[in-house]
């Protein structure tokens, strides 16, 4: 990032402010000082054997959930968190690099900002599996897979549902008749959100 925004032709002092580190790291960083430097920061709390195998763990069965996948590998000698499986196992580099520069963007925002935000998404429950499907972990290019995949109810019983939440605290869960499309959308967030 550093070298993107000097070819950009951003001063040390604007890069700094920029991705929220000192000048100084941002000099260090350019001169080739910083090379062999003791690395500072938290320190990674599994190895890469580690998470192979949480990879080995994955493909044994691609539909385990979270916990149950957390379960495993701890039960293996990983000392970690949930939260440390869901990265590990769900996100690709692109997804963690498109999380990091949103997360910069936002970093220096304000409660006055963040109050002006609100979080919605909709979400369908089925009573069984059917278009929907159950999670499956797999690597690109496995989709076809035999055992990436599962059986499915055409026609299954299910609820779409839309919530929200902000800083003002969660709103009401919308239960949804049919499609959701830009008319029925502008309804929900005016009359429930």
């Amino acid at each position: 990032i550093i070298d993107t925004l000097k070819r950009e032709g951003k001063t040390q002092k604007e890069i700094s402010e920029r991705i929220g580190c000192s000048q100084s790291a941002v000099s260090r960083h350019l001169s080739g000082k910083s090379v062999g430097r003791k690395k500072c920061g938290k320190k990674r709390c599994t190895t890469r054997r580690g998470d192979r195998t949480l990879r080995k763990i994955v493909e044994k069965d691609r539909f385990q959930t979270l916990g149950d996948l957390w379960k495993q590998w701890t039960e293996s000698g990983v000392e970690t968190s949930r939260a440390t499986v869901h990265r590990r196992v769900l996100l690709n580099q692109k997804q963690q690099q498109k999380c990091l520069t949103w997360a910069t963007e936002k970093q220096h925002w304000t409660v006055a900002q963040w109050s002006r935000v609100l979080f919605s998404d909709e979400s369908k429950f089925c009573m069984s599996f059917g278009n929907q499907g159950a999670r499956v972990r797999r690597k690109t290019g496995e989709k076809e897979m035999p055992k990436c995949l599962k059986s499915s109810v055409k026609y299954p019983q299910s609820v779409m549902v839309w919530g929200a939440m902000s800083a003002a605290g969660v709103g009401p869960l919308c239960f949804i008749k049919g499609r959701v499309n830009a008319a029925s959308y502008q309804e929900i967030l005016e009359h429930f959100m």
